[in-house]
């Protein structure tokens, strides 16, 4: 219990000295709240996948140009850049938001709901925001919002970063992210510290939860082709079975979390999510092909768990006649942040939402391509309520599912926070 409890003490006792803006941070919020989920419903009506964001990036340049802030569009395809600097000299603070829809067909009955649809992957589906970025957008819109009109009394600069393709893009040939290629563009360059949120449909609204150090895991695709011989099924000795040995292997891969990983640290997902092999009920097919999903914490659990996978795929595949072939694509780094700055921002969170509704939380195997900003300069991306009050986290539908459904309820406080963080920042490098 030591080793869970301690990092809750370290940040508690951490504390500097409050800013004088954060009065007019609440005031500032609280009156745009009307604008901010009109924006929101906006883009919840009209969703756009990764880097088809066009509407949405058009929205949001508007209302940056509107504001005085100096834009850039076209940032790793249809990203958005703002720029905004503040009256005195001081660090540079980026705030981050995610643009893009998924190809989910909704089901919640709104007055704004989607009826947007798309071929993808060859098939016909509906497209909606079903994870929550439209919220993201709308939030961050409303923190420049609240910013712009203080910019004299800013001590840094801060930019804006409104980002494509956080879900990826997947054609032919082609896998990418927004923030990925946000970085190698030069995103980060120029930024001191960066912050960002994500809402949660199964935390009830007025909460704020973190995590320092891995918070969130790396994401990596996997692939084992099986190559055996190919025999009548009658006769099943005179070929190499690829399916029997693909079955020993998909049981061998469990091993690597019970046996290898050491799990007090962090945990560790290997999951095979299809098998594809034979035509024929009487014939032993040639090959058997195997993909999955690989989730771990830190580079050193996720070099440990890729080396165990090739071992335990090629040595059984050998022990039985046949030949593996493990191709690991890595995607997402671990989402980490930076123990001394959440260490710090810890007392921004209690400001804002008040130190009961601070939620210290576990780590979670989900995937945020937030961490390649992470790997250039310290971060901390923390989880925003958006669940209505009063209901049953455990029955509530959860992210990338068409009944999703965000309580609007929460966003003067993920205006509030990110804006506290902004000057909570500055304040303390002067």
């Amino acid at each position: 219990m030591r080793k869970l409890i301690l990092p809750l003490l370290l940040v508690s006792g951490t504390a500097f000295g409050q800013s004088k803006l954060r009065p007019t941070i609440d005031q500032r919020a609280s009156s745009i709240e009307s604008k901010v989920i009109e924006w929101r419903r906006d883009i919840h009506q009209h969703p756009e996948l990764g880097n088809n964001e066009v509407r949405t990036a058009k929205k949001i340049a508007d209302h940056l140009r509107s504001l005085g802030i100096e834009v850039s569009e076209g940032m790793a395809v249809t990203g958005v850049v703002g720029v905004l600097k503040g009256g005195k000299p001081g660090p540079t603070v980026a705030l981050r938001a995610d643009m893009d829809a998924l190809p989910v067909t909704e089901r919640v009955d709104l007055p704004f709901k989607s009826t947007v649809t798309t071929t993808y992957n060859g098939q016909e589906t509906g497209v909606m925001h079903a994870c929550g970025h439209d919220t993201h957008v709308a939030i961050l819109m409303g923190v420049a919002e609240v910013l712009a009109g203080m910019k004299d009394q800013l001590e840094g600069s801060v930019k804006f970063i409104f980002q494509p393709a956080e879900e990826g893009i997947y054609e032919p040939g082609v896998t990418s992210w927004g923030a990925k290629q946000l970085v190698e563009e030069g995103v980060m360059k120029d930024v001191d510290a960066i912050f960002g949120l994500h809402i949660s449909s199964q935390t009830e609204v007025g909460k704020i939860g973190y995590r320092s150090g891995p918070a969130q895991a790396a994401v990596d695709n996997l692939e084992i082709i099986v190559h055996g011989t190919q025999a009548h099924g009658a006769s099943p000795w005179s070929g190499v079975d690829p399916i029997v040995t693909s079955s020993q292997i998909v049981t061998g891969l469990q091993t690597i979390l019970s046996r290898s990983v050491n799990i007090t640290q962090n945990p560790a997902v290997v999951t095979v999510g299809a098998i594809h092999g034979g035509i024929r009920h009487n014939i032993i097919p040639e090959k058997v092909e195997m993909i999955g999903t690989i989730r771990t914490f830190g580079d050193e659990q996720q070099a440990l768990v890729h080396k165990r996978i090739t071992e335990i795929a090629t040595n059984i595949a050998e022990s039985a006649g046949a030949r593996a072939e493990v191709n690991i694509q890595k995607l997402y780094p671990s989402t980490v942040n930076d123990p001394e700055l959440t260490s710090k921002m810890v007392a921004s969170m209690e400001a804002a939402a008040g130190k009961e509704n601070i939620n210290y939380n576990p780590p979670v195997t989900g995937a945020e391509d937030f961490s390649f900003y992470q790997r250039e300069k310290p971060g901390l991306f923390i989880g925003l309520g958006g669940m209505k009050k009063g209901e049953d986290p455990t029955k509530t539908p959860s992210h990338h599912t068409p009944d999703f459904y965000i309580d609007e309820g929460g966003f003067v406080l993920g205006m509030r926070v990110l804006s506290y963080f902004v000057v909570d920042y500055m304040g303390m490098k002067k």
